[in-house]
């Protein structure tokens, strides 16, 4: 894919879409389409989830049936659901009720080798697919979400009105010097990265960097955490307050982050992070992200350190393991498991 091909120009024209899965993502990305003009037809097992979403004007759907009778054709469907079986399960009973020319969106975190094999299974239909890797969290509905989308040109343009609601556009980032004639659709938030699964494999290694800096972090404020250690002289103890220097950290420092931003933000409300236990769980990505820098030969000291520091966490627990789950939950509202799993 030629990377510095002039994008298509954003459109505001109003779409329609279907949308499984109303979880924390799935619900906010609903609300911030309907926000910008466009139409929901909504499904989900959770009754609850679908009252909640009629009621700030999404179309409620009473099964896969009914919203695939609601779409407008060509029919576009957003899949919003856990990677692994209950997404390959929705995409094939959808894949039974559509149509040729419709398309099926994952936006959930599939492992990108699942992509391939769906584009090519669904293409057989003459059914369309697009993997798009989704990074926003909790937050996407008031800042946006990035996008990283794999899938035919044809289709994906065709989807740009979709994409350029849910991206968080330009914003107050200054522009990169130099970019004059390239895509323009990665300074507002979501690109066209590739074929089928090169979405999900930027979102796989995106993931996986996103590890190894948390992990830098948490590390770091342990150190700060035992400066004051009793195993340490007297005159080389220091009593600091991590909550003042997360908060200077973000003022021109250049380890600056919104991660640093979660930081400083868990540290004000509970300096010791005695509300966390420690335990840290995986999504899956950062395993993939080391499976390919296997398959390719690439050395990832860093985000392999940082995935078995996670594994770790699961046996013994540190400061550094509370910073962990403390920035965990401030953007993906990642809850620790009552009963930690082995």
């Amino acid at each position: 894919m030629d990377t510095k091909a002039a994008a298509v120009r954003p459109s505001t024209r109003s779409m329609q879409i279907g949308v499984i899965g109303l979880g924390r993502m799935g619900g906010n990305i609903v609300r911030r389409l309907i926000a910008h003009g466009h139409d929901a037809v909504i499904y989900d097992r959770d009754s609850k989830a679908i009252a909640t979403l009629s009621d700030d004007g999404a179309a409620p759907a009473a099964g896969l049936d009914d919203l695939v009778g609601k779409l407008r054709k060509p029919r576009t469907v957003w899949v919003m659901l856990p990677a692994g079986e209950i997404t390959d399960s929705a995409i094939a009973q959808l894949a039974d009720r559509l149509e040729p020319d419709d398309v099926i969106v994952d936006g959930g975190n599939s492992f990108w080798k699942d992509d391939v094999r769906r584009a090519k299974s669904l293409a057989e239909r003459k059914l369309h697919y697009v993997d798009v890797g989704t990074s926003g969290g909790v937050w996407g509905l008031e800042r946006g979400y990035c996008m990283m989308i794999g899938g035919p040109k044809s289709v994906i343009d065709r989807l740009d009105p979709i994409f350029a609601a849910l991206a968080p556009g330009i914003g107050a980032v200054p522009r990169t010097p130099g970019r004059d004639g390239r895509d323009t659709r990665a300074e507002r938030g979501y690109l066209h990265v590739g074929p089928n699964g090169a979405g999900h494999f930027v979102k796989m290694v995106h993931n996986g960097i996103e590890y190894g800096l948390m992990q830098a972090y948490a590390e770091g404020f342990d150190i700060l955490a035992n400066a004051g250690s009793q195993a340490l002289p007297q005159d080389e103890r220091f009593d600091l307050d991590l909550a003042d220097i997360a908060e200077v950290w973000r003022r021109g420092s250049v380890i600056s982050s919104w991660l640093l931003d979660l930081t400083a933000s868990a540290l004000v409300e509970d300096p010791t992070l005695s509300g966390y236990s420690g335990f840290v769980e995986d999504s899956g990505e950062g395993r993939w992200t080391i499976m390919a820098a296997i398959e390719e030969a690439v050395p990832a000291d860093v985000l392999s350190a940082a995935l078995y520091a996670r594994f770790r966490s699961r046996h013994e627990h540190t400061f550094a393991e509370k910073v962990l789950s403390a920035m965990r939950k401030g953007f993906g509202g990642h809850i620790e498991p009552r009963t930690p799993r082995r």
